[in-house]
């Protein structure tokens, strides 16, 4: 699965994900200058860093490429949650400990994110799974079982900033 990306290939991969079309390494790098110096071999490098590990699909044109997301940014944030989710010894306690670090606004969208769920998935395994109740809801974690402590190894990972995003839009 994926592993988190650095803060330039972010940064490049939020102009590809965001124009949501084939980019040349001219068009990052002028967009990048507004905000920060930066070589064209730098943009170049990371661009073709990006297609090595798959995360884009390049095509020639002339002597140069476009670049296109092989995937979305939304693809991406969930192969990291999985892949954290996965790499727990205690899956429960990992989602109990993130739920209790949602915003009330994320809490929402999760809720929102079930329903779409639970309304897609055929009649045989929607009577199998019982509805998650609004009080048993994560607004309603407790915040002994949210805690670190109280979630084994649920804490954040090794490295991870407190409150940083998996896409990196917490800055």
């Amino acid at each position: 699965m994926p592993r988190r990306l650095g803060d330039l290939e972010d940064a490049v991969m939020t102009r590809v994900w965001e124009w949501n079309r084939p980019v040349t390494v001219r068009e990052v790098l002028e967009d990048l200058q507004k905000e920060r110096s930066i070589a064209y071999t730098t943009v170049m490098t990371v661009l073709d860093n990006l297609h090595q590990k798959g995360w884009v699909r390049r095509e020639a044109e002339g002597r140069a490429y476009r670049y296109e997301a092989v995937s979305t940014r939304a693809a991406y944030a969930a192969a990291l949650m999985n892949e954290a989710w996965s790499a727990s010894d205690n899956p429960a306690a990992a989602l109990v400990a993130f739920f209790g670090m949602m915003s009330p606004e994320q809490r929402h969208a999760l809720r929102d994110a079930v329903r779409m769920v639970q309304v897609d998935e055929p009649a045989e395994d929607a009577e199998q799974q019982a509805p998650v109740p609004e009080e048993a809801a994560p607004a309603e974690v407790d915040e002994a079982q949210a805690s670190p402590e109280g979630a084994g190894e649920a804490g954040s990972a090794e490295g991870d900033e407190p409150g940083a995003s998996a896409t990196g839009n917490g800055r």
